[in-house]
């Protein structure tokens, strides 16, 4: 397919998606089963075209002061791919399979209009019920950490050190384009172009054998920040798949006891084989069953007390650009209600001395430094530990991790723009 084919295709999809209301990996798929001539490259750069419109939807309508699909994807081009407006007119001259000319209209939209005097809500792309939300945790910066939140993600990969280490993994996936993680002392990162597909890791003799994980290096430091040390009893409480259990069990390197469970048991399915691959023995998965308490023998005996909480989610919109704009108010306070329930379990099980991570993938202070000023609030025998501690867990990079995360006095917040990680938030409490 040529570049104009792949666009005229890029908006016949996010016509779907507007009219259907479904996410787009679904119309993505439908699209792909129905064009069967597309090879793995157009479908790659049409998925890319697709998400950025997704990430930058607000932005490109704006710049085209129109809200079509059309106009949409046009915008994109100018707003995240960066081609003037006459750039865009070859793409779009009308040929077969080439989207129609550009109007007089949309070409003087794209040579004049910019995102000068747009609302943050604007040029950042995002809800606009969201903006007192991001204006109180980033204030005047909310734009410019948004728009951090909408480039496309890099691939970055955890190495295990229970089967392996940073550089034996680096030189074996070297082909791939894998270099170190700038904070993580065990990541390995893959930048992708925009077009470009996902590189096949899974089939990569380093997965296979359980070397490396796909894991995100802000989600890598979150694990390491817990502090986790062979021989402790550990508790991860919202293990889900099981990706900072694994994290967690190399930490241990193979010692003491570690627990993963989730109330939700169809989360933990992935977990098992995952623990298989990576050589992990020292982990005891917990699937609920009925109304009894899975925990019950733990009752104030943890070292370490682990939280993933669940949340709104809103530090990897880089990775899932459309659930962004399906997110609504109430899906706020649900997670804040299951995030008090979560803490509030875990209080019963950190023995005296012993310690809670909580962890949050959301960068809404109403699901971080709020829940922990709440959590203290109620349980006054726990005290949060200085973020200015917790850094130390990353060895001789702590320092600079720590000019450049958003610091407060309930724990550390990574983002996109600070980092280049998803947006991560770590708070450590200690019962005295």
């Amino acid at each position: 397919m040529t570049p104009a084919a792949r666009l005229s295709a890029a908006i016949e999809v996010i016509d779907a998606i507007d009219r259907q209301r479904v996410p787009a990996g679904n119309a993505l798929k439908e699209w792909g089963t129905a064009h069967r001539f597309a090879g793995s490259g157009d479908r790659a750069a049409i998925s890319g075209l697709v998400y950025d419109v997704l990430r930058r939807r607000a932005s490109s309508a704006w710049v085209m002061d129109d809200d079509t699909p059309r106009a949409r994807v046009l915008g994109m081009l100018k707003v995240e791919r960066n081609l003037n407006a006459d750039s865009i007119a070859t793409l779009c001259d009308g040929s077969r399979f080439a989207p129609a000319a550009l109007s007089d209209s949309e070409h003087h939209a794209l040579a004049s209009r910019s995102l000068d005097g747009a609302p943050a809500h604007i040029s950042g792309d995002y809800p606009e019920w969201l903006d007192p939300h991001l204006a109180s945790v980033f204030g005047d910066e909310r734009a410019e950490e948004a728009i951090a939140m909408a480039h496309r993600a890099p691939l970055d990969l955890r190495v295990n050190t229970l089967k392996s280490n940073p550089d034996k993994s680096q030189k074996s996936l070297a082909h791939l384009g894998a270099n170190p993680t700038p904070w993580s002392p065990l990541g390995l990162r893959i930048v992708l172009d925009p077009d470009a597909r996902n590189p096949g890791v899974h089939s990569e003799e380093d997965f296979i054998k359980g070397a490396v994980e796909v894991q995100d290096e802000g989600s890598q430091l979150a694990a390491l920040l817990t502090a986790a040390k062979p021989g402790e009893q550990v508790i991860d409480l919202c293990a889900g798949a099981g990706g900072k259990t694994l994290a967690l069990a190399a930490m241990m390197q193979g010692k003491g006891r570690l627990i993963a469970t989730d109330h939700d048991k169809r989360q933990l399915a992935p977990i098992y084989e995952r623990l298989s691959r990576a050589g992990v023995h020292n982990c005891d998965v917990r699937t609920p069953k009925g109304p009894n308490d899975t925990l019950s023998d733990i009752s104030g005996s943890a070292d370490l007390v682990v939280i993933d909480a669940p949340c709104t989610g809103t530090g990897t919109w880089r990775r899932n650009p459309d659930a962004k704009w399906r997110m609504r108010p109430g899906a706020l306070e649900v997670r804040i209600k299951d995030q008090i329930a979560v803490l509030d379990r875990a209080a019963s099980l950190v023995k005296p001395g012993g310690r809670i991570a909580y962890i949050t993938c959301s960068v809404l202070a109403q699901e971080n430094g709020e829940q922990v000023k709440g959590f203290v609030a109620r349980h006054s025998q726990f005290g949060i530990v200085a973020p200015a501690k917790s850094v130390t867990t990353l060895g001789e990079r702590g320092a600079d991790f720590a000019k450049s995360v958003m610091t407060s006095a309930e724990g550390l917040l990574m983002t996109p723009r600070r980092t280049g990680t998803d947006g991560f938030f770590v708070s450590v409490l200690t019962r005295r």
